[in-house]
Parts: structure tokens; sequence; C-alpha cells
């Protein structure tokens, strides 16, 4: 395995869920802190959301490891942020043996 360049400064993000007094609920989301990354793009495609067409595009980011207990550790259903890029997780493995990476496969989707 390459080493990775962390460069990229993420935001990860849980949601939360507020009761909105109707029986629904209200998803906003919280901040667990800053990581460091190594944001690697695949090959995105295009599909047709409702009366717009959206575009999906799959990443690896590659974040340092931590205890599976520990707060700041990426899990799916998470979601890191870039100023306005949302990039949401859908899984999460070890890059190396030496369990020293965590590879966070996302996606992000944009409007077009």
């Amino acid at each position: 395995m390459r080493r990775p360049v962390l460069n990229r400064q993420l935001t990860l993000e849980k949601p939360q869920d507020i009761p909105d007094g109707a029986g629904g609920f209200t998803r906003t989301w919280v901040n667990l802190g800053t990581l460091w990354a190594d944001v690697r793009a695949g090959t995105g495609r295009e599909r047709a959301v409702e009366s717009m067409t959206a575009s999906m595009i799959p990443l690896k980011i590659t974040v340092r490891a931590m205890p599976p207990d520990s707060p700041s550790r990426p899990k799916p259903d998470q979601r890191f942020r870039s100023g306005a890029r949302i990039f949401r997780i859908l899984a999460v493995a070890e890059a190396d043996p030496a369990a020293r990476y965590l590879t966070c496969f996302a996606q992000e989707e944009v409007s077009a």
C-alpha cells in the first residue's frame, strides 16, 4: 500500500433527528471534529432524480485509524463536509494490515 497524503481537511458529521412536535422530525448534522484525509475520486456516472440529473461520484477517503469506540472514527451513514461539498460515507474498512489508516467509501452527489 502506498502511504496516503493526508492533505485535505474534512469535517466529520453525524445525523441527529430532532422531534418537530407533530410526530415527525427535523434532521440536523452534529460536528464530530476535523480529520485530515487523502481523497481519491473514482469513475462518475449520471442518473435521473425526479426532474433533474444527478452526477454520482464514488470516492475513497483515507484517514488515520482510531479505536473502534472513538467518537471521531467515521461510520456508515455519517458524512464528511468540505465547505459546501458533502461526502456521504457508505462503508469503512481498514486500509492496511497494520491498521494505521481507514478507507471510507463515500459518494458525492452533485445536482446538475
